[in-house]
């Protein structure tokens, strides 16, 4: 074997080893290490992302190597030493109305899926359960209108893994169940991302933006805000646990009485909630 034919024996096996690495290491509802591809779906929007990125590769792909033939074929065939007397042809009509159709057609092609994507996100089904959250410097603030109308602080904590994601106090949903989140910043612009289902929307103060979800497993989700909102900007997580009805149930219940005062953190940093 050649020195090329070992170079690239080892790229496949390095290759193979961080695939099989990340995806050893993968963990529902949380980034995991040498992860290379998207998070594992927990919603259906999130299926039809991971749908959607799967078919733009292999489209892209070959598009790639289609143009990387051509240009083999140029220049082994049109090399000067192949081809001393070049032709003077300047137009041909098939390949003109060819190179204009084709990349129309592959443009309709993406086009019907992703705008059917951008339907499914941005049209909120009837929804199961509303959740209002208020971004903060920094930290979240989850409302339940529809379920005695409570609210808490949602803070980062130090001593919880994964690191830098864990919370004092997740937001709890039942599952498959649509839920309905209402999305505002009470000082500057932060942004609600949640990547296993699919969510990111921006938090604009004077402004109620709406996303939706359905978690089709229950577990923990992790996110974090997405718009850089000042010095504590990597310690503003979100965290979402995802419980069957009747935990949801007594969840709920439990939170009524544990927020009932109604107090919130006035301010949030790395190092931890102040009241």
């Amino acid at each position: 074997m050649g020195r090329v034919g070992r170079h690239l024996l080892g790229l496949a096996v390095a290759g193979l080893t961080l695939a099989t690495g990340g995806a050893a290491f993968a963990e529902l509802g949380q980034p995991a290490p040498w992860e290379w591809t998207l998070q594992q779906s927990g919603s259906p929007v999130m299926d039809n992302i991971v749908w959607f990125h799967n078919f733009l590769f292999v489209l892209i792909t070959l598009i790639t190597l289609f143009v990387l033939a051509l240009l083999v074929v140029v220049v082994i065939k049109f090399n000067a030493k192949a081809n001393p007397v070049p032709s003077r042809t300047t137009h041909n009509t098939l390949i003109e109305v060819a190179w204009t159709l084709v990349p129309v057609l592959i443009l309709v092609g993406i086009s019907v899926p992703s705008f059917r994507l951008l339907f499914l996100e941005l049209d909120v089904p009837k929804a199961d359960l509303t959740i209002k959250a208020t971004g903060k410097q920094w930290y979240w603030s989850y409302a339940y209108p529809d379920n005695g109308k409570f609210e808490f602080d949602s803070l980062m904590a130090q001593d919880k893994q994964p690191r830098l994601l864990g919370v004092d106090n997740e937001m709890v949903v039942p599952v498959n169940k649509v839920v309905r989140v209402q999305v505002t910043g009470a000082d500057v612009i932060h942004a609600f991302a949640l990547p296993a289902f699919g969510v990111k929307i921006d938090a604009i103060p004077g402004r109620l933006n709406e996303t939706w979800f359905k978690a089709t497993k229950t577990g923990m989700f992790y996110g974090q805000c997405s718009e850089l909102c000042g010095k504590d900007h990597a310690f503003m997580p979100i965290a979402i646990r995802v419980v069957e009805d009747k935990e949801f149930a007594s969840w709920v219940e439990t939170a009524k009485k544990k927020y009932a005062s109604g107090g919130t953190s006035t301010y949030a940093s790395a190092a931890g909630p102040t009241q």
